[in-house]
């Protein structure tokens, strides 16, 4: 069975790999996901959402990561899921080099299998992972692959053909000095159901509460590795106001951060962060927590189609008790289900930079999440 998930971009290539040896010595591939090849996409018209991307006359909807040859953003292609004899599934994705993939398919992950907010392997987002070599195509000696890592899910909640009602899938890689080649995508399958104004009207306080699971996938610019993210994810809409585009708010807590062997990392993490802040990390001083993502509350971040787009950031308390601005970046997501019968759902994508407190020029995380009202 095979589940196409739609991407296009143009192509060209000007990030520099690692040394060979910083390569080799990491050649784990995973998966990356983006919509199938094309010439550039629809025009997404007046939706909210300034991503590329396909819209359905049935109200579906797909976006993806902007192209982007500076960052490397945006390259994957040609995604299918397809569903294996015993039940496993395996991904296939074109336009990223040194993957594994376009003949072998990635796996689902041995040491990382899934991931969500009670950590690695009980979580309902699916981790993929290329193989670590392939054949050379005349004497067949094996050729080590770069490290890819992808994470995919599908709603809980199905269509009556079968199909899931939202989706999303992220792939990163830290086999570049700078971000590598990647791209996520998100999407709706089938329409959604909004209060009207007359339903509104009758019922002022009309407001929706969506929770679940986040997870993530962490790169850098200036170093090599990726790592898993995960955490509690929330999303309240307040359909009565604002007038223009409701009130939306959302967070993301209880994150937690696993290398690529699914050890949990977030100790290590907390000091280094509590050191950039000034803390006598030495004498146990410091932060317990990693930041949470607040999303930034205003008008104009959900239109008509129940797309919504925002900003969001985290805040980090220094060591003399001012709180200073951590992450920033944007939320993209689309409504799906019938929020008026208690049936919705968001799924969408997150993405954040900051300093990178383990000495990169820049941390960038990536995240997933479908919340569920």
């Amino acid at each position: 069975v095979r589940r196409d998930l739609k991407k296009e971009n143009n192509m060209s290539s000007k990030l520099l790999p690692f040394s060979a040896l910083l390569v080799l010595a990491a050649c784990n591939g995973a998966a990356l996901v983006g919509p199938a090849g094309g010439d550039g996409g629809t025009d997404p018209g007046d939706s909210i959402v300034d991503l590329p991307g396909e819209e359905e006359r049935d109200g579906s909807v797909t976006r993806y990561e902007a192209f982007n040859a500076e960052t490397g953003s945006g390259y994957a292609e040609g995604i299918e899921v397809v569903t294996n004899p015993d039940g496993s599934t395996t991904f296939f994705v074109d336009n990223l080099a040194f993957d594994g993939g376009d003949g072998n398919g990635y796996r689902e992950g041995t040491a990382v299998a899934s991931i969500g907010r009670t950590g690695v392997n009980a979580g309902p987002f699916t981790v993929y992972e290329g193989p670590n070599s392939v054949p050379d195509i005349g004497d067949g000696d094996p050729i080590g692959q770069f490290l890819h890592r992808a994470i995919y899910a599908e709603s809980a909640n199905t269509n009556p053909d079968g199909s899931p009602r939202t989706r999303f899938a992220i792939v990163r890689t830290g086999a570049y000095v700078d971000y590598g080649f990647g791209g996520f995508l998100y999407e709706r399958n089938g329409s959604v159901v909004l209060p009207t104004a007359a339903e509104i009207a009758a019922e002022p306080d009309f407001q929706a509460n969506f929770t679940g699971d986040y997870a993530s996938l962490v790169d850098y610019n200036g170093r090599g590795g990726v790592h898993y993210g995960t955490g509690n994810m929330e999303v309240a809409i307040d359909f009565q106001d604002f007038n223009d585009g409701a009130g939306v708010y959302g967070y993301v807590t209880n994150r937690q951060y696993f290398d690529i062997n699914g050890n949990n990392v977030t100790g290590a993490y907390l000091t280094a962060l509590s050191d950039d802040l000034g803390y006598d990390v030495g004498a146990g001083e410091g932060l317990t927590g990693v930041p949470a993502l607040v999303f930034t509350v205003g008008p104009g971040v959900l239109d008509a189609d129940g797309e919504l787009q925002g900003q969001l950031t985290s805040t980090a308390v220094n060591s003399d008790g001012i709180a200073e601005l951590y992450e920033s970046g944007t939320y993209y997501a689309v409504l799906s289900g019938d929020v008026t019968n208690d049936t919705g759902e968001v799924a969408g994508i997150i993405v954040v930079t900051s300093d990178d407190p383990g000495g990169a020029d820049e941390r960038r995380e990536t995240g997933g999440f479908i919340v569920y009202q």
